[in-house]
């Protein structure tokens, strides 16, 4: 049965209810024990006092054949029977105590709830106070304030574990907010740059009658066209693999790398710049959505291919549970490796060149790796380039 009220009063009323019922068996207790000794002895004490001769004998009736060979003006005496009168005496005086010492500890018990209720009470609210804290930290968090954090000064226990995990929980929700917050400013951007290119092309199409003219605006055009649908294709790839998987199946990620490798040595970009991709593998097998995985290892080639240089060279590595995919190219601050996973980060200005990048290569990489419940990370090689390393989880961990 739940108890009306907040939970100060229902931990009150617990409290208080506890300790009350604990005073009420402790003086039941000694009332009962007290009980079942007291005839035996004030029985025990009156008969040792009337046989050490200090308890006046009662008198004799005049009936009694020694009333008559008294002597005149001597009183006679006799030993009262422990049977008859001091039984009565005894019974007479276990009942007066018996009923002081209840009265007694009714009012000890009376005064003693009051004691116990109010103690409860302040007990419940020292209890429940860092439940306070939290509760009024977090009805005072906004988009505006996440940096706040309740930073609760109490010894260890739990609610202090409490309280220290709601701090944890909002270091990542003002993270969570904070990347929705650029991803959603850096894709308005990138759209909104992509329309007003398309505009001005348009535009400057349409008021020329120069062939030459047209021609240029519209393969213009045609790149601007499918810049943008890379980078929506990116936007909903990111947003799918964030959702988790929904189903698993085992992928050999051995030549699933292999095939992908294939397709990018032989491809323009590589031609082009003379630039060596090839693969090293062994036997690899992971549990995953072959869909997604293969989009992991195109955007890994693919942006290994991109910012690299004339001569340079693209290795891609599968063995044991680890893809790696170490490429050269300019040289990367080691500082700024860890934000490259974020959406939009590139390491230069964007320059709308031909073959440029949306800069969701290693956020889509990072994502997808999420999903499989993997981890990606990446450090600077010190001639130049960048090692991505994405870990699979074994089949133990994956299960």
């Amino acid at each position: 049965m739940r108890l009306p009220g907040g939970e100060r009063a229902r931990l009150t009323a617990l409290y208080g209810g506890l300790l009350v019922l604990a005073g009420a068996m402790l003086i039941g207790l000694i009332n009962f024990l007290v009980a079942q000794g007291l005839y035996t002895t004030i029985s025990g004490a009156v008969v040792a006092r009337m046989d050490s001769g200090a308890t006046p004998a009662l008198p004799l009736p005049s009936s009694h054949p020694s009333a008559a060979s008294a002597s005149p003006g001597s009183e006679v005496f006799q030993r009262a029977e422990p049977s008859g009168e001091v039984s009565t005496f005894t019974r007479a005086a276990e009942q007066a105590t018996q009923n002081q010492l209840l009265t007694i500890s009714l009012i000890t018990l009376a005064v003693f709830a009051i004691v116990s209720v109010a103690l409860a009470w302040w007990m419940a609210g020292r209890v429940l106070r860092p439940v306070g804290v939290i509760t009024r930290t977090a009805r005072k968090l906004s988009g505006e304030n996440l940096h706040e954090r309740i930073a609760l000064d109490a010894p260890s226990g739990e609610l202090k574990q409490l309280a220290d995990t709601f701090d944890d929980m909002l270091d990542r929700i003002e993270h969570l907010v904070g990347a929705q917050k650029r991803f959603a400013a850096n894709a308005a951007h990138e759209l909104r740059t992509s329309l007003a290119v398309q505009r001005a092309a348009a535009e400057i199409g349409l008021a020329t009658s120069d062939p030459e003219a047209v021609a240029r605006i519209r393969r213009k055009l045609i790149e601007v066209a499918d810049s943008s649908e890379r980078l929506i294709e990116g936007l909903l790839l990111l947003s799918v693999s964030d959702q988790g998987l929904d189903h698993r199946e085992p992928v050999a990620l051995d030549e699933l790398v292999r095939t992908v490798t294939a397709e990018y040595a032989v491809s323009q970009q590589a031609r082009d710049h003379h630039i060596a991709v090839r693969a090293q593998t062994t036997p690899v097998t992971v549990q995953g959505d072959p869909v997604l995985l293969t989009h992991l290892v195109r955007n890994l080639v693919g942006n290994a291919l991109r910012y690299n240089h004339d001569g340079g060279h693209v290795t891609v590595t599968a063995h044991g549970r680890a893809l790696e995919v170490d490429n050269s190219g300019p040289h990367v601050p080691p500082e700024t490796v860890p934000y490259l996973f974020e959406p939009f980060r590139r390491l230069e200005e964007r320059r709308h060149a031909r073959g440029e990048g949306a800069g969701l290569g290693l956020s889509i990489v990072a994502s997808i790796a999420r999903a499989h419940q993997a981890r990606a990370d990446a450090e600077a090689n010190p001639g130049g380039g960048l090692t991505v390393r994405v870990l699979f989880p074994g089949p133990e961990e994956g299960a």
